[in-house]
């Protein structure tokens, strides 16, 4: 309960900040106020600790230290009456202080929970932190009114909040790792623009047409990186501005240049780790990924849930937007040195909870690391809603709620004009800018990237659903592994031969045995049942990542295999307030070209929702340059038709095809026997000398690979089959 102290003028105070100032009559500071008390009393309590394990009593005085003395800093922050030296002797103080509950919450580990921002207050540390209050003078000289007492409720947000077993593991192998607090970015006070109200006019510096949009960045200096990708020049671009010192970035590159490399490698060259990404959902898995692509030699690890598998020592951490509440705690903190927002314009509105914890967190690492590395990543265009990157400009630390800061005000002071004066806008919007905006259309940069390509967005599948679609595949697989090993003993019971290893021909004859069976009994999940269950999954994160795409960049074609997919996909649309048109089997020659000119020329139809088979040939779409396939074909030739009802002759955009993968799913695996098709079939019309399979049956050999990872993870040392025979490894990638 916050205790609060009257002042002779009716103001308030914080009883913290009334111990900390002691009286102009003192002349002997130092053993005055609420510091020397704390110090006494969490010697007390770091002896009681080295004799054993803490008492009630003693853990009720470490925690009423660790309060007072978090208050008693703040307060001293805060107060300006006090020279510049008093201040850093009384910090100096407290950090004694800190490092002294540091050292005990080593020993004692049960302390640490004591630590935590959401830690329940009892009566006891109340009482505790009065009596101190009162023997540090503070009600001696200043009658304290106290409030009735209110029993301590923790709200929902707080009752969700978690700390992983490991993140406590890594706090204590670094008990002494503190803040720092040099360097942080002084504020600029005001001089000509004292007075005025800027962020406004701001926002409104970007209505005005003809300017440029992008700071300007330095020449590449690197476009091989240590993973052997090579960046593409506008890539390497940012990645040289980051390694020349620059430290935010509102990355708006349109969706297909790589801003999620972009993002990797600036925080690489700016060695900001631990790094933080927040990211969607649909997209967690995929940047999981690109860290193992772009920089290999850092580690990472995703959150999912409570956290129950994170790995605390990794130097990415990646985080979905719904789960963050969760884990707001111990990201404030952990000690990041970077921040990622993806899909920055998620946080928009700054009521919704989600922009709330990102600008808190935000916060919370611009005051505890100098100069962090903030980046938030968007397709959205500059110059639609740009009251919308209010909150984005705010994380990023130019603005706070009411005016610039730092940097900015310093470059808008430095112009010496007013809202008043005709240049001010122009220089406004070239200040903000320079602050480090990147914007970059794919026309702009057409040279640098391939003309087509294919882009996989890895998504979770979530609830009863993708439960019920892996628990089917591991049925599959131990159905699998039965039949081997049913065959493979017989073999041994009729020979005395053992055998060792895995027979491949057999497996090509069990799986061609499970397909036969399960396609002619119609019963049971197959292959091809299994990928029809998949789809359906995927259609809603499939129409949620369209609708983003068609937000940002403009028309959309959306491929599915199955009608009720394409039904799914549509529903979404229309709650979202899209304009698309449906391109099916089973519509007349009129319809079908009306759906076609209207996606051509209608300016409010952002999809075009289409079978794959039926608008898989003879379509023209060209007038978008974004594909998403939300379900794979059984074929890359089929793949490759319906990304060419895009990519035709009179495009003049460079194409970009978003495949939606499932992850930890037969999709994974599925997709990769489509591109090694692929790959083969090239080679072998350049006039390779390898032989291509000699069954191009996708579903057969799903099964074969399914069962041979299955056979060859049982021979590990570290396999995982258990004494009934169940086979219990996650499949896909």
């Amino acid at each position: 309960m916050a205790r609060r102290v009257r002042r002779r003028t009716g103001g308030t105070r914080t009883a913290t900040a009334a111990a900390t100032r002691t009286p102009a009559r003192s002349r002997n500071r130092d053993n005055e106020g609420i510091i020397p008390i704390l110090a006494r009393a969490v010697r007390e309590v770091e002896g009681a600790a080295e004799r054993g394990r803490l008492k009630p009593a003693a853990r009720v005085k470490f925690q009423a230290v660790a309060l007072l003395a978090r208050e008693a800093r703040a307060a001293v922050r805060s107060d300006t009456s006090s020279t510049e030296a008093r201040r850093a002797s009384e910090l100096k103080r407290l950090d004694g202080i800190g490092t002294i509950l540091a050292k005990t919450a080593a020993r004692d580990t049960s302390l640490l929970s004591l630590l935590a921002e959401d830690a329940a207050v009892t009566d006891a540390v109340r009482d505790l932190k009065h009596d101190m209050l009162r023997a540090a003078g503070v009600e001696a000289e200043q009658p304290v009114e106290t409030e009735p007492a209110v029993e301590t409720v923790e709200t929902p947000a707080q009752e969700r909040r978690r700390v992983p077993q490991s993140v406590i593991s890594r706090q204590l192998a670094n008990p002494f790792l503190t803040p720092q607090f040099s360097s942080q970015p002084k504020k600029v006070s005001p001089r000509v623009l004292a007075g005025w109200e800027l962020l406004g006019p701001l926002f409104k510096s970007f209505e005005y047409a003809g300017q440029r949009s992008s700071m300007a960045l330095p020449d590449p200096t690197v476009m091989h990186t240590a993973s052997g990708s090579d960046l593409m020049p506008h890539q390497a671009q940012v990645v040289a501005a980051a390694q020349q010192g620059h430290r935010t970035f509102l990355l708006a590159d349109e969706p297909g240049l790589g801003k999620t490399a972009q993002a990797l490698l600036a925080a690489q060259a700016a060695d900001a780790y631990p790094l933080l990404c927040v990211v969607p959902s649909v997209v967690k898995t995929n940047w999981a990924r690109e860290v193992g692509l772009w920089t290999p030699k850092r580690r990472a690890t995703v959150v999912h849930g409570d956290g129950d598998d994170v790995d605390a020592f990794a130097d990415i951490v990646i985080v979905n937007y719904e789960v963050l509440d969760r884990h707001i705690g111990w990201f404030g903190d952990f000690g990041f040195r970077g921040m990622v927002v993806d899909e920055a314009h998620f946080i928009k509105n700054k009521s919704s909870q989600r922009s709330q914890h990102v600008l808190q967190l935000s916060e919370r690492v611009r005051r505890r690391t100098p100069n962090p590395l903030l980046m938030a990543l968007t397709g959205t265009p500059l110059i639609n809603d740009i009251e919308d990157f209010r909150a984005i400009w705010q994380f990023l630390g130019w603005i706070d709620d009411k005016a610039p800061q730092g940097e900015l005000m310093a470059r808008l002071e430095e112009a010496g004009l007013t809202p008043l004066d005709p240049g001010f806008y122009p220089v406004a919007r070239t200040c903000v800018i320079d602050m480090g905006i990147v914007r970059r259309r794919k026309v702009d940069v057409a040279k640098d990237i391939p003309a087509r390509r294919i882009a996989d967005i890895p998504v979770e599948l979530d609830g009863e659903a993708g439960q019920s679609i892996r628990d089917a595949e591991r049925e599959l697989v131990r159905r699998l592994v039965s039949r081997y090993d049913r065959a493979i003993g017989k073999r041994r019971a009729e020979s005395s031969e053992a055998g060792t290893g895995i027979d491949r021909e057999l497996v090509h004859r069990i799986a061609s045995a499970e397909r036969k069976a399960t396609s002619e009994s119609k019963t049971g999940d197959n292959v091809f049942s299994m990928m029809r269950r998949i789809g359906q999954a995927k259609a809603a994160p499939a129409a949620d990542y369209s609708a983003q795409l068609a937000r940002s960049v403009g028309k959309v074609v959306f491929f599915a295999k199955h009608i009720d997919v394409m039904d799914a996909a549509e529903d979404i649309f229309e709650r979202r307030g899209l304009g698309f048109v449906s391109i099916r089997g089973d519509q007349t020659r009129t319809a079908r070209q009306n759906a076609i000119d209207a996606f051509t020329n209608d300016p409010d139809v952002a999809v075009a929702v289409c079978s794959l088979t039926a608008a898989g040939v003879g379509v023209n779409l060209q007038a978008a340059s974004n594909v998403v396939l939300s379900e794979l074909s059984w074929t890359d030739a089929e793949q490759t038709q319906a990304i060419d009802r895009v990519h035709r002759i009179g495009q003049d955009m460079p194409v970009t095809a978003w495949r939606i993968i499932a992850a930890q799913t037969l999709d994974t695996k599925i997709a990769e026997l489509i591109d090694s098709k692929a790959g083969l079939a090239a080679r072998a019309l350049e006039g390779s000398d390898e032989d291509l399979p000699a069954s191009a049956d996708i579903q057969l050999e799903a099964l074969v690979s399914l069962l041979t990872d299955a056979l060859e993870a049982r021979l590990e040392p570290a396999g995982t089959f258990g004494t009934d025979g169940t086979f219990g490894i996650e499949l896909g990638t």
